[in-house]
């Protein structure tokens, strides 16, 4: 009788980012539904909480606990030194236990957001060396990908990707963006982000006077590019985002303020100080469904980070995207709302409204083009999954890796 296929669950999950933590819940139930039988672990940013949310054992990524912690003592620096090293040896151990790892979603293969080469790229380029090494299947699924100027995070990705067994992008920008970093992409496939996979509220028309705005905030600085204009950026988002919450308010329309990471509260913040008003109130979201659900109930939404958009569009909310990088502008376009797009990195308010009237004026026609979007993109994840099976779970490959890993 062979051993149940053993699958590793990789990334910054469970650390306070609501989208990376939504893939993992689309693969999960990927699993659980077509794999009942597999044994599932994972090597995480935030093992607690994804031991305690998703009931999987789960494994700490990195062994220096202050990895992402600005290191600017001696102390500090050696230990971020030692965890390289150290995490060599932790990443194959944990690998090798393995048939299939799969990388679920996120932007691994991206720094559209500030980044350096020794945090996630040299993790992930462990990953995928390891897994060559040990003949562990490595799969990255529906992830994000763009083209970067800094040449070790360069160098990192693309050959993470080519060590990869199996890889999807979620457009068709980020394959692009891999095949001209050198990356073979001629049987990668594109499919929609894994978020359009879990199960969803149904957003009701509006009836009645205007009824309440979601505002998806973020901590925004620019990118990896951006370092040196970040808290300009930053200045410039913040004043324009709070402007245009201003201005709804004087229309009298409520305001609910979203987030999707941990560190989008102090922007939260910021703008209820700065709007002193009953209409504007924050929500609490925990996971990307609580966010559908917020979505859900609003008649437009406004937001800026990548998955509050993914929620919104998949409830069928008409959305105006506070665009940070190209794979904002490429979901709404999949979507059908690539008209309305607003550059996070100058945000004009008088602009943004009147962009968010005018999405307004077409509300009922969005949501008809948006339902049918969805369904489209429920068929597309279908035929991912059914590939995914067949790339990384063929019966006779089982016996085979158990064998090899368990002989003397």
């Amino acid at each position: 009788m062979n051993s149940p296929v053993r699958v590793g669950v990789f990334g910054l999950l469970g650390s306070g980012n609501l989208g990376n933590d939504g893939s993992l819940q689309a693969v999960l139930g990927y699993l659980r539904d077509e794999h009942p039988k597999a044994a599932v672990d994972a090597l995480c940013g935030g093992p607690e909480v994804v031991s305690a949310r998703y009931g999987i054992p789960a494994t700490r990524l990195h062994w220096y606990r202050g990895e992402y912690r600005t290191a600017s003592r001696a102390g500090a620096i050696a230990g971020k030194g030692l965890g390289k090293l150290v995490d060599v040896f932790r990443t194959a151990a944990w690998v090798r236990r393995h048939d299939v790892v799969m990388v679920p979603g996120m932007g691994v293969l991206e720094a559209t957001l500030p980044l350096r080469p020794w945090g996630f790229p040299y993790s992930l380029f462990l990953l995928c060396a390891t897994g060559r090494l040990f003949g562990t299947r490595v799969a990255l699924v529906s992830v994000g990908a763009a083209e970067i100027g800094n040449r070790p995070t360069r160098a990192l990705v693309r050959w993470s990707a080519r060590l990869a067994a199996y890889r999807s992008y979620r457009d068709a920008l980020s394959r692009d963006a891999m095949r001209a970093m050198g990356v073979d992409t001629a049987r990668d496939e594109v499919y929609p982000d894994l978020a359009f996979a879990l199960p969803t509220p149904r957003a009701s028309a509006p009836s009645g006077p205007p009824g309440p705005v979601c505002v998806g905030v973020m901590d925004f600085h620019g990118g990896n590019d951006d370092r040196a204009r970040a808290e300009e950026i930053h200045r410039r988002y913040l004043d324009g985002t709070t402007r245009f919450v201003r201005a709804l308010v004087e229309d009298g329309r409520p305001v609910r303020l979203l987030t999707g990471d941990e560190c989008d509260a102090p922007v939260v913040a910021a703008i209820l100080h700065a709007v002193d008003s009953p209409l504007v109130t924050a929500a609490e979201a925990f996971s990307l469904a609580d966010l559908m659900k917020e979505t859900a109930a609003a008649d437009t939404v406004v937001a800026t980070r990548y998955h509050n958009l993914i929620c919104a569009l998949k409830v069928g909310t008409p959305t105006l995207a506070l665009s940070y990088a190209a794979k904002s502008d490429a979901v709404m376009d999949r979507m059908g709302l690539g008209a309305y797009c607003h550059p996070a990195r100058e945000v004009d308010a008088d602009r943004l409204l009147e962009q968010f009237r005018a999405l307004e004026k077409r509300s009922a026609e969005l949501r008809q083009t948006l339902a049918e979007r969805n369904r489209l993109a429920a068929r597309q994840l279908e035929d991912q999954f059914a590939e995914l099976t067949a790339a990384l779970f063929p019966a006779t490959d089982h016996t085979h890796a158990h064998a090899r890993q368990e002989a003397p």
